[in-house]
């Protein structure tokens, strides 16, 4: 009978088939090289390598959601700037959105460039105890298109991992693309390694959104990687002249939180449609900072706080 290696696609013909590595469904799997070649019981070279990197980051948080325009980088932005509000912890931001990297952008670092240094790369510090990586900081131009298939996306996931010089991190904030597909494997895989790691799932309340969340959902309940909790992202808007509240996204099959209730997860947060948030994201300023009293921020705050509540719940944690 043939084994299934760790984090495998759904259809993994399995290490001991001829078709190891080589099916429709090996494209993109970080396990593809290692199990065409033969020898797929061996580990990958670069995992007690990964190890040692990672071993001085403390908590590993994915922000996840299978639909694009839910806003993930936004909140993964938000959460990681929530979070070095306390100047006691170290924060770090990865960008593994590898064709559409926006963070530079939204810290307002588009023009930093890495350094290299014997440590390896060097994140770019936007505040004292923040630090990001992204590809946006590799590209010669922000117009420059990364059109790569997925085995060397893979590999730059690993690079960032693997050769980044990260320090002693409280909280490693990753922030995906769409989808439940080669990024995903290979952060999960990686990261697995090194735990704790786990997941904050974002939706907004629409059910187009809601059929893709599902997936994400039992993706995460596939690879064994925990979910703190879903975040519903554009709830409503409220107009900042008259006050009225209109639901932008209808929750015509129950929203965030019934999705929360079905799949036994706590329901984080709900935030509103604030088109200041966009326009800090825009600037590359710091909108917990700049606006204290939105209310907004205080939901920010409070899906944080959760968030430093479940890691320090965990017997690992320190």
């Amino acid at each position: 009978m043939s084994s299934v290696p760790q984090d495998a696609p759904e259809h993994c013909p399995g290490t001991n088939s001829q078709d190891a590595g080589k099916a429709d469904a090996c494209a993109g799997c970080p396990n593809q090289q290692v199990c065409a070649s033969g020898d797929a019981a061996a580990p990958d070279p670069d995992l007690e390598v990964l190890k040692e990197r990672l071993a001085s980051v403390k908590n590993k948080v994915l922000v996840l959601s299978g639909k694009g325009g839910v806003g993930k980088s936004t909140v993964s932005n938000m959460l990681s700037r929530a979070l070095a509000m306390d100047s006691t912890k170290e924060v770090g931001l990865l960008d593994i959105d590898i064709c559409g990297p926006s963070q530079p952008r939204m810290f307002g670092a588009a023009e930093e460039k890495v350094h290299s240094s014997g440590a390896g790369w060097s994140p770019v510090y936007v505040s004292d105890n923040l630090a990001v990586m992204s590809i946006g900081f590799l590209l010669n131009s922000a117009d420059d298109a990364v059109i790569w298939r997925g085995p060397k996306k893979n590999g730059m996931i690993k690079q960032f991992l693997r050769d980044v010089d990260w320090g002693s991190l409280d909280y490693l904030v990753v922030d995906t693309p769409p989808g439940t597909s080669d990024e995903h494997l290979s952060i999960v895989q990686y990261l697995s390694a090194t735990p704790p790691v786990a997941a904050v799932v974002v939706t907004t309340p629409q059910e187009v959104a809601l059929l893709d969340v599902r997936k994400e959902i039992t993706f995460c309940q596939k690879v064994n990687i925990p979910i703190i909790g879903v975040v519903e992202n554009m709830t409503s808007f409220v107009c900042p002249k008259c006050k009225t509240k209109s639901d932008i996204f209808p929750a015509t099959t129950g929203g965030g939180s019934l999705l929360a209730k079905d799949a036994g997860l706590p329901l984080l947060g709900q935030l509103s449609l604030d088109p200041r948030v966009a326009q800090a994201c825009d600037q590359g300023t710091n909108f917990l900072v700049e606006e204290p009293d939105a209310a907004i921020t205080q939901s920010y705050k409070d899906i944080t706080q959760k968030i430093v509540q479940y890691y320090g719940q965990l017997p690992e944690a320190t």
